[in-house]
């Protein structure tokens, strides 16, 4: 298993998000640290994944659908669903998805419809 840290896009640091990866054969693991008031930019996947809320309240909006959720959650986001999170409180989220590329600078493009920065 590998974790990793990795510098984050200024918007989202100066945000105060923290962002770590997990990767093990075959499955990565976003970790995502979110502060109250701060929300996730939309984005989509090819495959449908796991959402985990660990810590918090947030919104999660899917293709306009928005529900509440207070840890502990398990979500599922279906394939080509336009997603995005945002905090009611501190949030701590994950993301689970499979893919087999191990170098965490690597992995947003490989599981984002378009590649980018989120997950």
């Amino acid at each position: 298993m590998t974790d990793s840290t990795l510098a984050l896009p200024d918007p989202l640091a100066q945000s105060g998000v923290g962002i770590a990866h997990h990767l093990a054969a075959g499955v990565y693991a976003k970790e995502t640290r979110i502060p109250a008031g701060v929300e996730l930019i939309q984005h989509s996947h090819a495959h449908s994944h796991l959402s985990i809320l660990a810590a918090g309240s947030a919104l999660v909006d899917c293709d306009g659908e928005i529900k509440s959720y207070t840890a502990p959650a398990c979500i599922e986001i279906k394939a080509g669903v336009s997603h995005r999170v945002e905090a009611i409180t501190d949030v701590l989220w994950f993301c689970v998805h499979p893919t087999h590329e191990t170098n965490p600078a690597r992995v947003d493009a490989s599981i984002l419809l378009g590649g980018g920065p989120h997950g």
